[in-house]
This record gives structure tokens, sequence and C-alpha cells, in this order.
């Protein structure tokens, strides 16, 4: 009888073990899946909003790496979005992917406010904050986050923006956790047509740094498309080799 009573202990044991191994295999497994893991390059925002501001974007990145699974892999973004009011605007995206495995599928959407704090030139530096909520389509998982937007003119000609970002993951499908990340861009206003700049983003995984092209073309009054285009390349081992990213924006 005492044995019997030991082989049961062994096999209640091992089968509460189970769960606990698979809530901890379960994450690491959706991470190594996500082609996008290393990569923090998005976007740098800034702390503005237009009155009766009506604007529908597009928005990808592309990268390419030594990694098989990392490598020619695109996210892509499309959104439309509207001032509420001259200091409140707000976004939805619908976000897909598309890598050489895998053909372009939906992956999953995202509301963000955007409130301007701060008017233009009132302080030494303009201010904003940006919310973010995001949700997988396929697997539990939701992202929110909020975003200090800071930028200042340090010349006449020379504009430096700086996104300080905090965010919480949690679901049943990754491990619950914080996250910390800053992006800036350092901007010359050569004119409104084209402003070269230099971007930097940095997480825990990602560390890039490279050239952003960006201008406006106007189409009449309260009428224009704007345009971003760039490369980043890493500064440590785990970023990408290289991240393309692309932005069309239309506001009317």
């Amino acid at each position: 009888m005492p044995e019997q009573k030991t082989t049961d202990s062994l096999r209640r044991g091992r089968l509460f073990r189970l769960p606990l191994v698979g809530a901890c295999v379960l994450p690491v497994v959706a991470l190594a899946d996500d082609p996008f893991q290393h990569n923090g390059v998005d976007k740098v925002y800034h702390p503005y909003v237009q009155p009766l501001e009506t604007e529908i974007e597009y928005r990808s990145v592309y990268q390419t790496d030594g990694e098989s699974l990392e490598d020619g892999v695109s996210r892509h973004r499309l959104a439309i979005g509207r001032a509420l009011t001259d200091r409140v605007f707000v976004e939805g995206y619908l976000i897909g992917k598309e890598s050489p495995q895998d053909d372009f599928y939906l992956d999953r959407w995202e509301l963000e406010t955007k409130i301007q704090l701060t008017e233009q030139g009132e302080y030494w530096a303009d201010w904003g904050l940006l919310f973010e909520f995001e949700r997988a389509r396929s697997e539990s998982i939701t992202e929110t986050a909020a975003v200090v937007l800071m930028e200042k003119e340090v010349s006449p000609s020379w504009i430096t923006t700086m996104n300080f970002r905090t965010e919480y993951e949690f679901g049943s499908d990754i491990a619950n956790e914080w996250d910390f990340d800053v992006a800036a861009q350092l901007r010359y206003r050569f004119s409104e047509r084209f402003e070269p700049s230099v971007e930097y983003y940095a997480d825990e995984f990602t560390s890039a740094l490279g050239p952003v092209f960006q201008g406006v073309e106007r189409l009449g009054i309260a009428r224009k498309f704007y345009w971003e285009a760039g490369v980043l390349f890493p500064l440590n081992d785990t970023t990408p080799d290289s991240t393309f990213r692309f932005m069309l924006e239309f506001e009317f």
C-alpha cells in the first residue's frame, strides 16, 4: 500500500506539472514565431493635432536579415483618423504581415488616441500624449501603451522629436511583461517638400539608426499628401540587418 501511494503521488505530480510546462512553453513559442520580435522600428510621432483634420494613412516596414525567419518579411498598416477637437485625435488601424513563407494576412487591429498638451512654442518644448490599444486577431495577445511625445526647435533649421513609450503585453499566448522603448528624430528643415532627418529606435532587442526623408505635397486648401521614407541599420547583434520604412498620409 505505501508503494501504491508513492506511485499515485508521482502521477499526480506529473499531471500538476504539465499545465505549468505548457504555460511556460506557449509564450516562448509565440515569441519565436514572430518575425518582428527583434525589430522595434515603426514611426516617430509628433505632439500636434490639426483641428478638423481627417487622415488616411498607409505605413509599412520591410526587413532583411541573416535569420530565415526574419528575412524578407513586411508589416503593413492601414488607418483612418479624425481630430475630435483641436487637442484630441483618434485613429484606427488594421495591421497585416507578409513573408516569403506566408502570403499577406490580417494579423491584428489597433486604436490610438493622441492628445496635444501644449500650444506650439508655448514652453521650451512642445508636449503630447499617445495611448494605444492593440489586439491580435487569432491569438490571445493584447498590448496597451502610453507614449510621451516631445518636440523641440533647437534652431530655425533643426528640430528634435522624442517618443518615450511604456508598454504592457498580456494574454494566454504570451508572457505578461512590461516593455520600454525610445524613438528619436533629428530633422533638418530644408523645405516643406523635402526634409532630411536621422532616426533612432531602441527597445529590449532593437538598436537602429538611419536616414529618413519626408515632405509635403499640397493639393489645394486643407488637402495634402505627407510622405516618409528611410532605411535603418543595426547598432547591435539582435536588430535585423536592414529595415526599410515607408509612410504615406492623405490629410483633408
